[in-house]
């Protein structure tokens, strides 16, 4: 079976920063597209960010890596743990697999790392993932199978279904209490149990199965190949004057996934081997850039060879600015043109595959309203690929199809929701605003602000200030 193209369809996320409940569905209902695309508007602190987040947590978890420390403390402070449910859509040359896949989140105590010489009163804490639930459905022209769990971890044994356990680990050739010690680790090292390194290996030596291994091979290379995440910290690094390029790129039959990161106030050091992709990303950034800012091209300064302690040799380059005929050090372009360098070949990207999904956090960050109400608009109508992103610019209600928008809300046991009573001539920018003020819809999709209140603030905090 033949894997096409993995896209998420559905998030439902419980007690994960401040979202009490929310669930979000990220298909168009209005029109149907090629492409996906959700762009996420709300207040601020009211879950834009926890969305992307959870996706961010997803695509470590796919990844078998380790869930970072901080993800501890993203456990909602009133509750015990967080849970996290994400359903796909996985297309076949067989037919359409609908996966579901869900997990439980919370904190404990570090016993492993913590030092009993430190403080007392300093415990360490980590993150668990646990109660993995991995499940599916099909659908081609000649067969139908209803949802089914492939692998239920909520059990003290390895994971139920059994029938699904014999085909998918053979009984035959591994036994129960290394599957049982293998899981205790894997949870211990805060790690997912199905798509560990561990387990992988011991499915693809055993599984026969071919629908099974379509499964979980298919979401491991989604989240390892197809998934990436532009947070927040992408636009702190480059007002350090550090430029964070994510690529995917693929020429023939080779390919290139990863991410850059290259010093604006200081020559880079790049392998040798790795230099001819850095060219290739960046040569293939350009045919874009210069269309939507006239003229711009980014350049590659190569400053001379290094030699590594290895033996190995490397290259020490420069990215500078090639506009009118002139080149300066790419530095002094302004942060909105090196946020647009950063994601650019991403953009490239899910504009021509179907199968890729990014999401950005705070998209609209340093770039000009109009110029990125166009580009959302180009590759909403002629894209292939997923693109979730939130932003505080509005512009992009103009450009883009409603049905591509969803909102936050003041509600955190309801916290996304589609405006309802939207008319195909209606302005969703104006219709946004009017909500806000009139309070329409059946969720509150502002906490309301009193100017005056606002100002005495203002002045009560000068005065202690003694101005």
């Amino acid at each position: 079976m033949k894997r096409l193209s993995v896209r998420i369809d559905k998030i439902n996320i419980q007690n994960f920063k401040n979202v009490g409940c929310g669930t979000i569905c990220f298909e168009n209902r209005r029109k149907e597209y090629r492409t996906s695309i959700l762009g996420v508007y709300g207040q601020n602190g009211s879950g834009k960010t926890a969305l992307i987040d959870a996706i961010a947590l997803l695509k470590i978890v796919l990844c078998g890596r380790t869930v970072p420390k901080k993800y501890a403390d993203y456990v909602n402070v009133d509750a015990e743990n967080a849970h996290l449910s994400y359903q796909f859509q996985m297309k076949t040359d067989e037919g359409i697999i609908t996966i579901w896949y869900e997990f439980g989140l919370r904190k404990l105590e570090d016993d492993v790392t913590h030092n009993m010489e430190e403080n007392v009163d300093q415990i360490k804490y980590k993150a668990e993932i646990f109660d993995e639930v991995l499940s599916y459905s099909f659908e081609s022209s000649n067969e139908k199978i209803r949802k089914t769990a492939l692998i239920d971890t909520r059990t003290s044994g390895v994971f139920v279904p059994r029938t699904k356990l014999g085909e998918l680990v053979g009984n035959e050739n591994v036994d129960n209490t290394d599957l049982l010690v293998n899981k205790k680790y894997i949870r211990n090292t805060s790690r997912g149990f199905i798509f560990s390194k561990e387990m992988i290996k011991i499915f693809k030596l055993n599984c026969k199965n071919a629908r099974y291994m379509s499964v979980i091979e298919g979401l491991m290379t989604y989240g390892n190949k197809e998934l990436f995440i532009i947070n927040t910290e992408n636009s702190g690094l480059i007002s350090m004057n550090a430029l964070p390029i994510a690529f995917s790129y693929k020429e023939g039959s080779s390919e290139a996934i990863g991410n850059l990161m290259l010093p604006l106030d200081s020559p880079a050091t790049v392998p040798e081997e790795a230099f001819s992709v850095v060219k290739k990303v960046i040569d293939n950034m350009n045919i874009v850039l210069e269309q939507i800012v006239p003229g711009l091209t980014i350049g590659i300064k190569e400053l001379g060879l290094v030699v590594y302690k290895d033996g190995k040799s490397g290259k020490n380059i420069h990215l500078t600015s090639l506009k009118n005929g002139k080149e300066i050090p790419f530095r002094y372009e302004s942060e909105g043109i090196k946020k647009i360098v950063s994601i650019l070949q991403l953009l490239v990207v899910v504009y021509n595959n179907e199968s890729i999904t990014v999401a950005v956090d705070e998209l609209d960050a340093g770039i000009f309203e109009y110029l990125l109400g166009e580009i959302l608009n180009i590759i909403s109508e002629k894209g292939k690929g997923q693109l979730i992103f939130t932003s505080h610019n509005l512009r992009p209600l103009e450009t883009i199809d409603k049905g591509f928008i969803a909102f936050t809300t003041t509600n955190p046991q309801n916290r996304y929701i589609r405006l309802t009573n939207v008319k195909g001539n209606n302005n969703l920018r104006d219709f946004y605003y009017r909500d806000i003020v009139l309070g329409e819809q059946s969720e509150q999709v502002y906490n309301p602000t009193n100017n005056f209140e606002i100002a005495l603030a203002f002045r009560e905090a000068g005065e202690a200030f003694g101005s």
